[in-house]
């Protein structure tokens, strides 16, 4: 066998091994992180917790709306003559001053405190569904996160493969020259594309080490995270025909948070209205005056005169909340609903696409590599055409991972939206 046989073969050696799944030969990192892990992690971060907070709030001030105005207690001296003087004796028995204690308290009209409760509850209940959607929120973006990472882990694994496999070919090519079987510019060639497969490798390493810190700002974690590979999705389906969208976007945190601040501003309403019904002070007091009484009751109450003032103001105001609070359910409905046909529309695509790529481009992508692996072996194609056609398994290989990628985003934004349980344990 000759020199260039041997040289041959050897490169034709490198470069099956490239062709082979680069998950399927690269190490397991040490304890990954799996997918349930980061969504369980990203359900409790300091996004959610700020959210938490702002419930424990909305339900203080359900506490704080419902009671009835407090009682006032009153003490008082008075009629105290200082022109023939007070009288001897005790002060608090004998001395002529009228001493009084009494307790004023204020009735409330118009169902003031129940509308003022209702509204507080309802902010409450506003304020829970705000907890539910952030959650939602921040597993969606936990979830993306986490499959950017196994995306660029195995993207800088497929990279990593290619540039040993062109750093082996180009140590060939340098042989080949120096035995005279091999032209200076097809090996500068190789080395060429040696160094570009090294920077590929210097960006793809880039691209991971930024996709673990924003995962790790969403569950945080600290940095150096791994995804595990057996978290891509098993089969590639898009969503089931026949969803019920309506009801699923009727369901969400962000539209029963929008319907309860709704019913908010009608009990802010209903409770503006009510103060045009007077709140009535009434109040008792026991009098004690030496020389005169030593028991005198006193019974008043009170009652402003809203004369010229209908609240009219106040009235107002709650109005344009109403209002305001209507078109906001309105919007969120409709982004709600849109929102649902949007993640179903590339749910379905992702699946499509990504079939596509695993079922019939990357595997005609590979035969096609391998038949130029063999034929440059043969020495029935040029250098040129092995590297053009290892550049397209290299693109076809990326596409497919950017694929695959994107329908497992894609399918798992749809399920966290409508079934969430098939994620979270």
């Amino acid at each position: 066998m000759s020199i260039r046989q041997l040289y041959l073969f050897a490169a034709v050696a490198c470069g099956a091994g490239a062709l082979a799944p680069a998950w399927a030969q690269a190490p397991a990192q040490s304890a990954p992180l799996t997918l349930v892990q980061a969504l369980t992690a990203a359900r409790d971060n300091s996004d959610v917790a700020l959210a938490r907070h702002a419930l424990d709030a909305a339900r203080a001030d359900v506490l704080a709306a419902d009671h009835a105005p407090a009682p006032v207690l009153s003490a008082k001296a008075a009629s105290m003559d200082l022109q023939h003087g007070l009288g001897p004796g005790n002060v608090l028995t004998r001395k002529r001053i009228d001493k009084s204690i009494g307790i004023d308290w204020t009735w409330e009209r118009g169902d003031k405190r129940a509308l003022r409760t209702l509204a507080a509850q309802r902010q409450a209940l506003a304020a829970q569904s705000d907890l539910q959607e952030m959650r939602t929120q921040q597993l969606q973006a936990a979830l993306a996160a986490y499959y950017d990472l196994l995306a660029a882990q195995e993207g800088l694994r497929e990279t990593r493969e290619i540039e040993r496999a062109m750093a082996e070919l180009g140590r060939i090519a340098e042989l080949r020259v120096q035995a005279g079987d091999l032209a200076r510019q097809d090996a500068a060639r190789t080395r060429i594309e040696a160094e570009r497969a090294r920077a590929d490798s210097q960006l793809a390493e880039l691209a991971e080490q930024q996709a673990a810190l924003a995962l790790a700002q969403l569950t945080q974690r600290g940095p150096g995270l791994a995804a595990c590979a057996c978290d891509w999705p098993a089969r590639i389906a898009g969503p089931a025909p026949g969803a019920d969208l309506g009801a699923w976007a009727e369901a969400r945190a962000d539209v029963q948070a929008a319907l309860a601040r709704l019913q908010a501003a009608q009990a802010g309403l209903d409770n503006a209205m009510a103060l045009r019904k007077a709140d009535v002070t009434i109040g008792a007091s026991y009098d004690h005056y030496p020389g005169t009484s030593n028991r005198l009751v006193e019974l008043r109450a009170q009652i402003p005169l809203h004369w010229g003032y209908r609240f009219d103001g106040e009235i107002g105001r709650a109005q344009a909340e109403l209002s305001a609070a209507q078109e906001a359910l309105d919007k969120t409905r409709r982004l709600a609903l849109l929102d649902l046909q949007s993640l179903q529309q590339q749910a379905a695509n992702a699946a499509l696409r990504a079939s596509g790529f695993e079922d019939g481009i990357l595997p005609r992508a590979r035969q096609v590599a391998q038949s130029a692996e063999l034929a440059y072996a043969r020495g029935a194609i040029s250098l040129t055409d092995l590297l053009d056609a290892r550049r397209t398994l290299r693109a076809t290989t990326l596409d497919a991972l950017a694929a695959r990628a994107t329908y497992a985003k894609a399918q798992g934004q749809w399920l966290l939206r409508t079934q969430p349980q098939q994620l979270l344990p």
